[in-house]
C-alpha cells in the first residue's frame, strides 16, 4: 500500500503528535524536552502552524525557533550538540517515512535539515556572545 503525501494541516498535525512521541521517550532527547514543555497538546499546535507555515507558505507563524533554541541551550548549561540534533533529524526522517511519500514530505525533510543546521551554527555563535 502506498502511503500519501503531506496535503493538510491535519496531516502535519499527524506528523507533529508522532514525531514527539518518539522524542519525548528517546533517552537523549527526552531529558531536554520533557522537563521544559509544560503544555503538549499547545506545543504540538504551535508545531503544526509552524510546518503548516513553512511546507505551504502560509503566513501564521509569528513565533522565533532561534530565540527558543538558543534559550533551551542557556537553561541546559550550553549541552546541546550536534549529537543532538543528528538524533532529531533522524527520528523527523524516520518519522515522515513511516507515514508519508511525496514532494511535501521530500521538502519536510529537507526543511529540517537547513533549520537544524541554521539552528546548531546560531547556537553556538550565541555562546559566544558576551
Amino acid at each position: 500500500m502506498s502511503k500519501k503525501d503531506i496535503q493538510n494541516r491535519a496531516d502535519i498535525h499527524l506528523l507533529v503528535t508522532t514525531f514527539y512521541k518518539k522524542v519525548r521517550t528517546d533517552e537523549v532527547l527526552g531529558p531536554f524536552f520533557n522537563p521544559i514543555i509544560k503544555d503538549w497538546e499547545a506545543h504540538f499546535e504551535h508545531l503544526t502552524t509552524f510546518w503548516e507555515s513553512s511546507l505551504f507558505l502560509k503566513t501564521k507563524y509569528y513565533g522565533n525557533p532561534l530565540e527558543v533554541h538558543v534559550k533551551v541551550d542557556r537553561e541546559t548549561n550550553h549541552s546541546i550538540t550536534e549529537l543532538h540534533f543528528g538524533l532529531w533529524l533522524n527520528l523527523w526522517v524516520q518519522t515522515i517515512d513511516e507515514l508519508f511519500q511525496g514532494d511535501y514530505a521530500e521538502n519536510a525533510k529537507h526543511r529540517a535539515r537547513k533549520m537544524g543546521t541554521f539552528l546548531y551554527l546560531n547556537i553556538f555563535q550565541a555562546r559566544q556572545a558576551p
